[in-house]
Parts: C-alpha cells; structure tokens; sequence
C-alpha cells in the first residue's frame, strides 16, 4: 500500500519540521527534500530529542553523495526501474525511493531502520507527490523481500555492515533481483564485486565530507 504519513504522535514530523525545511537536491534538481542546514547542531539536538548520546548522525537529514549519484541514474535510465517493484535500501531521506517513483517504477518500499528516517521518507514523499511506502523493519535479517529491483546508496561505511550488505546482495541478485549501488568510495566498498555503470561529480557539504565535489559512482554487482 502507499505510504499515508502519520505522525503517531511520536513527535519525530515536529522535529523535522522545526529543523529542516524543503529544498532542491544539487545533482537531482527535480527532487526537493527537508534538509538540515548544519550537521553538528541538529545531531546534538536528535540525541537531546532521544535522550541519548553517541547516536549516528541524522543520515535522513542530508543528501549523501552516494544517494545522490543514485538518483541522478535512476531519473536518466527510467528503464532500469520503470513498472517494476523496487526497495530502496538504508532510504535515508527517501531521495532514491523517490526518484524511484518519480522514474516509472509500479512500487516502491524504502527501508530504514531511524525510526526518523522512517517519518521523513514520508514527509518528503508528500513534498513530491509520490505514492512510497516505509518501514523500519531490518531487511538484512529478514526475508528477502518480493521485489525486481534493490538500490542501495551509501551503505558501505562500516565493516561489518559492508560485509553484511555485500552477501545479501548477492543473494538477491542470485534470485534474479536486479542491483544497483551509488556509492562515492566509501572504505568497505567492495570493488571487486562490483561493475561500473556511470560516474558523477556530486556536490556535498565539507560538514559531513572531506571535499565539496565527491567523485562518486554507480555500480552493479559483478
């Protein structure tokens, strides 16, 4: 079914609200998001929000350049995605859920396990008129999901995460699941499972990156 925003009360749309407001992706124009316009500030205030320290930084809050690049793909090659079920992995802000939809494809199920991120794929979905659906279920540790198409932006960053994804992937693709990967050259990116389908130069913040340009680019499996 569509993703029909609710809030349940948990307060996490009125965080959302007061600290990002609605802009343009760089690279994906045709894409608005809630962005945070400082990292630091709004990390400090999700682990006040939560009552807890030493949390991930809010990945829902910004365009990350593996995401980006992502997207970018996505929008000009409609045919990979275009009357097809998709699952956009580790969603995020719901940048390539939407491009997704925005692209053709019949479904889309974006995943996140920040139960932020879960609200903020549904605000974003409405601030472009897309129909996506959200969970915060952990697809890595379930079943694999009934989709055609697996993208996944940016989810190379920790080992065991890396290493983790990696297999999964490979099991989906060996049951007939397309995937495609953005990814800007993050540590654990397995480069030699991978075939390369298009570079981008994404622009990012020196907030969160160590250059505004990051050279990032699009993969399939091998």
């Amino acid at each position: 079914m569509a993703f029909a925003y609710k809030d349940e009360d948990n307060g996490h749309a009125a965080f959302i609200a007061a600290n990002c407001r609605a802009m343009p992706v760089p690279l994906v124009p045709e894409v608005s998001l809630k962005l945070a316009h400082e990292a630091l500030p709004l990390w400090r205030k999700t682990e006040e929000e939560l009552g807890e320290m030493g949390l991930p930084p809010p990945f829902w809050a910004f365009a990350w350049a593996g995401g980006q690049a992502l997207a970018r793909y996505v929008l000009d090659h409609p045919e990979k995605v275009r009357g097809k079920r998709v699952v956009d992995l580790a969603s995020g802000s719901g940048l390539v859920a939407i491009a997704a939809k925005l692209a053709g494809a019949s479904y889309v199920l974006a995943t996140d396990i920040d139960p932020y991120a879960v609200d903020a794929i549904g605000l974003n979905a409405q601030v472009n008129g897309v129909d996506v659906s959200a969970t915060g279920a952990d697809l890595l540790v379930g079943p694999m999901p009934d989709t055609d198409v697996i993208l996944a932006g940016d989810i190379f960053y920790e080992r065991p995460l890396a290493e983790h994804a990696l297999a999964w992937l490979q099991t989906a693709q060996k049951g007939g699941i397309g995937v495609v990967i953005g990814d800007p050259g993050r540590s654990y990116l397995p480069r030699d499972h991978l075939r390369k389908l298009m570079d981008y130069s994404v622009p990012v913040t020196r907030e969160l990156e160590d250059a505004e340009i990051k050279h990032t680019t699009v993969w399939a499996l091998a």
